[in-house]
């Protein structure tokens, strides 16, 4: 993790891997295809974030082969309890302020595996969200103040941007009422 508590896109794979096997078994090669395709589609493709080795989750006892079966014989795969541990650590993990492809993909991870975590967990999730978009709209006003005056048309697209961000805060905190 970076030193602010936020994933580091490994460990946004790793999020995606052990968050889909905590869904249910899945066969090695069903596993690398499904996390392929959910993180190339918020993301586009990327060798640095797809370099998260299955194998290597194995080897550090976060899922294992059922019935020894190993994975050259595309062996369903399970997560173990170490996994499960370092799932919650990553699930719960900060979101990186500024609106990058990574933050997205954190985010979408968060809300794809945060029915894996129990009620009050979820709620901390649910207000680090409002928190960073809050953040995040709180910038964009202040560049926006600055610039109000200024020829040209970033103020238009700095409207636009906080049109979507209070959208999200308010789908926000809508979504977190719905938790309760």
């Amino acid at each position: 993790m970076f030193a602010d508590n936020t994933l580091t896109p490994k460990e946004a794979v790793r999020l995606c891997a052990l968050g889909t096997l905590a869904l249910g078994p899945t066969r090695y090669g069903g596993l690398a295809n499904s996390i392929r395709h959910f993180i190339s589609r918020i993301t586009g493709p990327s060798l640095d974030v797809m370099g998260v080795s299955i194998e290597l989750l194995k080897y550090e006892g976060l899922i294992e082969a059922l019935n020894g079966v190993g994975m050259e014989d595309d062996a369903e795969l399970v997560i173990t309890e170490d996994g499960r541990r370092e799932l919650k650590i990553l699930l719960t993990a900060n979101v990186r302020p500024a609106a990058t492809e990574i933050s997205k993909l954190v985010v979408a991870l968060k809300f794809r595996f945060l029915h894996l975590l129990d009620a009050g967990e979820r709620n901390s999730q649910v207000d680090l969200l409002i928190e960073v978009t809050e953040n995040e709209l709180a910038r964009l006003d202040d560049l926006r103040q600055h610039h109000s005056n200024d020829e040209g048309y970033l103020v238009g697209w700095l409207d636009h941007d906080i049109g979507l961000l209070e959208t999200r805060l308010n789908w926000l905190e809508d979504f977190q009422k719905s938790l309760a």
